[in-house]
């Protein structure tokens, strides 16, 4: 029997969390999670290392067991149901999950086969997989002999040979160049977008996230927020001001006390709200003088959303302890 979260679900809704909690002995992974993703969404999972992002990504891909709470995947429960919810799904790991001794077309043809493709309609489905992820001249390369971008290519195309209704996706870009991180979020996209395809990613990211069409802000296992990026970032007022000095870590304290509230650093560059950046740009130019590499204003970031929200950066790490 079907558990009573999905009896709920409406028809437009392919996952759907409740009141989810996970401990690892005495350590909170998940404090009360919830959440829903409509059918063809691009869902994000975003927070900083630690925050639980990847335990709730372990969850939904049925890779260990619930403690507390409900999760279903295209109606089926994760608990009850595992078979059933796994042949709904497509899955890209962290790390890479490919048979490197293979060529590309035998990962693919091994991974339909698991789900049952065989015969012409196994050799088409591996043909369509490589075409569309432009691969097809790498068909019989060996797979441990591509680059890191082509390599995650195949891991997509992989995780797509059976025709998924979602895709779930762990830090799918980590270790990729900028160029291969474009290349591979291009393809992702046009899937979501010509197939129909519910894509749940977890990134600690922020370019990534904000390419969703909605996110879960995630910090120590607790929801921060969740929402679309746009709706978020309009929730925060004023612009963002980023400051670059030399040797920015030594005049953090002395800018928090000049203008007040949460301010984030990133090598050179200091991030903080400008109420008024007429004159928060003149006091920091007389402050700061010579010490100034650059001056750039612009409208509040999901980083920014997080930040307010928590006092922390997305770079900062959370309870290692916790996933």
């Amino acid at each position: 029997m079907q558990s009573s979260v999905v009896q709920r679900i409406p028809m437009t809704t392919i996952a759907v969390a409740q009141n989810i909690r996970y401990h690892y002995g005495t350590r909170t992974a998940l404090d009360d999670v919830s959440f829903s993703v409509a059918t063809g969404m691009l869902f994000g999972l975003l927070g900083p290392n630690g925050s639980g992002k990847t335990t709730l990504f372990r969850l939904l891909a049925t890779l260990i067991p619930m403690q507390s709470g409900e999760l279903s995947v295209c109606g089926f429960d994760v608990t009850t149901q595992q078979s059933a919810v796994r042949r709904q799904l497509g899955v890209t790991f962290q790390s890479p999950a490919v048979d490197v001794r293979l060529t590309v077309a035998e990962n693919l043809r091994c991974h339909g086969s698991i789900y049952g493709l065989s015969g012409a309609t196994l050799n088409h489905r591996v043909s369509e997989m490589l075409n569309q992820f432009g691969i097809a001249d790498r068909r019989q390369t060996i797979v441990g002999t591509l680059s890191g971008g082509l390599k995650r290519r195949v891991e997509l195309a992989k995780g797509l040979m059976h025709d998924p209704k979602v895709l779930l996706l762990d830090e799918p870009t980590s270790g990729l160049d900028p160029r291969a991180r474009q290349e591979f979020w291009e393809l992702v996209t046009a899937q979501q977008k010509t197939q129909g395809t519910t894509i749940i990613v977890a990134t600690h990211l922020m370019p990534e996230a904000e390419l969703c069409d909605r996110v879960l802000l995630l910090d120590r296992g607790r929801t921060v927020a969740e929402g679309a990026p746009m709706e978020l970032q309009s929730q925060l007022n004023g612009e963002r001001l980023t400051v670059r000095l030399r040797d920015a870590a030594r005049h953090v304290d002395s800018l928090r006390a000049m203008i007040g509230g949460n301010v984030e650093i990133q090598g050179d560059r200091i991030r903080l709200r400008a109420r008024n950046p007429a004159e928060q740009i003149r006091e920091i130019m007389q402050a700061f003088g010579d010490q100034i590499l650059g001056l750039e204003l612009t409208r509040p970031s999901l980083e920014d959303v997080f930040l307010e929200l928590t006092g922390r950066s997305l770079s900062q790490t959370g309870d290692t302890n916790a996933p």
